[in-house]
């Protein structure tokens, strides 16, 4: 985006808290069909590899599936969950720490009318609608696991500056969806940027 920079390599490689934290405000960029889709990240969540029982990583696993957690920070880490959802991770860490951050949530800043589309939501329909979830914002921008590994300092999906500064303030709470984590499920590792622009999104959701 012109006025913004591409967010360097070494803005990932640092704890997953610290950068899910960080990661508020921040512009997330989607180049498809000629077209660029962009959201302001208001949700995220960290997940802390294999000491973090939530983590796909847990315990150092490693499968097909997570092999791009193991990448280093700055690759995308994209799933498909429940038969029907896509979700899309920033990877963070040095290489092999299997560290990631969720991306839960965001709002639209350019191209709203094409995310609308991919949605298949009226006009009318709320902002939140649009990117207010993991699952709904990987529709929105069409990441799908085509894009699982790619760069996020280059290529078709992209993270740049944005404005944290204006995230004044920030919400802290345990994980959405991660009961089966035991204890790791109270770790208050869900950031939620709260400032009157995003008061009408959804403060507790799956999907």
């Amino acid at each position: 985006m012109a006025g913004f920079r591409i967010l360097p390599r070494s803005f990932y490689r640092r704890p997953a808290e610290v950068v899910a934290r960080e990661l508020l405000g921040r512009y997330l960029v989607r180049e498809a069909g000629g077209e660029r889709l962009v959201v302001r990240l208001t949700e995220t969540e960290a997940y802390l590899g294999a000491g973090d029982p939530a983590a796909h990583t847990y315990r150092g696993r490693r499968t097909e599936r997570v092999r791009s957690m193991y990448l280093g920070g700055g690759h995308a880490y994209v799933y498909f969950t429940y038969g029907m959802h896509h979700c899309v991770n920033v990877v963070v860490g040095e290489v092999g720490s299997g560290s990631a951050v969720l991306l839960r949530a965001a709002e639209p800043v350019d191209g709203e009318a094409a995310m609308r589309a991919n949605r298949g939501l009226a006009a009318g329909a709320p902002p939140a609608a649009i990117a207010g979830g993991p699952a709904r914002l990987c529709q929105a921008l069409g990441i799908d696991r085509k894009l699982d590994a790619a760069t996020l300092w280059r290529g078709k999906l992209r993270l740049v500056e944005g404005d944290p500064a204006s995230v004044e303030t920030v919400e802290r709470t345990p994980r959405i969806g991660v009961a089966y984590a035991g204890e790791a499920a109270s770790w208050p590792l869900r950031f939620l940027a709260v400032e009157p622009s995003l008061a009408a999104a959804p403060r507790r959701r799956r999907g």
